[in-house]
């Protein structure tokens, strides 16, 4: 099963998605349906939703609509579970080979913005004062069936779905961000592409590995020209291995949003910048368009626009210098 978000005609509609690649139609679900509404029902609310979108809803041609992002999350997490992806962008970022031994010991991930999420076709403006905008080639998956401290040999009764998920990067804002040991913020806080629409599992199970790990192909490309590509099996941890970690000491819930973090070989410019010591192929540009392709899942197709300038935008001063007096003195408000 596949379920999108989309206006039609104006309006805000969750949709089953049917028809073959390239030629997909929109069956709307049933009154006010949500995918965080399916994600938590039990077993078998999926199906039923989806047959009756088919029967009992016209047929939309994806083409005629503007996709939305498949999900309206609490929370997004996004991990960076690719070896290879971490050797390459450390060195680009902090200018350090290799992989911290931490890295292998837990997947580590980030909170990321989940008023950043955008459609498969929207455009992607350029965050103010960003000099060396990224794209990043991942997968998420959905969750269902909330949990906390899940075992992750059950993990797999959490996932509700997958999707193509794009961690927009301000390259440039990251690099001084991460010099406080503290981030990333704005360097990640613009854009992230949710898309085109939710595969649940039962649809990917042929990809499964021996490991459990989906090997699914992954492709990026600029402008058309392919820049990176991977199987998604080359992560260290699979999804339920994550779904376990986010979950432990908390909660993780219907339709949160977890990213694989970035792909290998060329999931996203910084690796090869960081491999090759320097920008080749360039930041991208307003003009330039970007598409990622998973395999069994689909296609998201973002163009870079112009942004805000710095200089339309309200200033934060730096940091005063301040005394580190730890009483009262001089004029306070009365």
């Amino acid at each position: 099963m596949r379920f999108a978000r989309a206006l039609v005609q104006g309006q805000e509609v969750t949709a089953a998605v049917a028809g073959e690649p390239g030629a997909e139609v929109l069956h709307a679900l049933r009154g006010t349906t949500t995918v965080v509404d399916l994600a938590g029902a039990p077993r078998g609310a999926a199906r039923e939703a989806t047959d009756w979108a088919l029967r009992s809803s016209d047929a939309v041609p994806v083409s005629s609509v503007r996709l939305l992002p498949p999900v309206t999350p609490l929370a997004v997490r996004d991990f960076v579970a690719f070896e290879e992806h971490v050797e390459g962008v450390r060195r680009s970022i902090d200018g350090e080979g290799g992989v911290v031994a931490e890295w292998y010991e837990a997947p580590a991930f980030y909170f990321t913005n989940p008023h950043g999420l955008i459609g498969a076709h929207d455009d992607v403006p350029v965050p103010p004062g960003c000099g060396a905008l990224d794209f990043e080639l991942e997968v998420a998956v959905v969750v269902g069936a909330p949990g906390q401290d899940v075992d992750p040999r059950h993990a797999a009764d959490h996932v509700f779905g997958y999707t193509v998920f794009n961690d927009w990067s301000a390259r440039d804002l990251q690099r001084r961000e991460m010099k406080v040991n503290l981030g990333p913020a704005k360097g990640k806080d613009s854009a992230t592409t949710l898309g085109p629409w939710i595969v649940t599992p039962d649809e990917l199970e042929e990809f499964r590995d021996d490991d459990g790990f989906l090997a699914l192909r992954l492709e990026a490309s600029v402008d058309g020209e392919r820049v990176g590509h991977d199987l998604l099996s080359n992560a260290g941890w699979t999804f339920e291995e994550l779904i376990a970690y986010a979950s432990r000491g908390t909660w993780v819930r219907p339709g949160d949003v977890l990213g694989s973090g970035t792909c290998g070989n060329g999931g996203c410019l910084a690796e090869l910048w960081g491999r090759r010591g320097r920008e080749d192929p360039p930041p991208l540009r307003p003009g330039n368009v970007v598409r990622l392709d998973v395999e069994g899942i689909g296609s998201v197709e973002n163009r870079v626009v112009a942004g805000k300038d710095l200089a339309h935008v309200p200033v934060v001063p730096p940091a005063r210098a301040r005394s580190r007096q730890r009483e009262r003195g001089g004029r306070v408000a009365s």
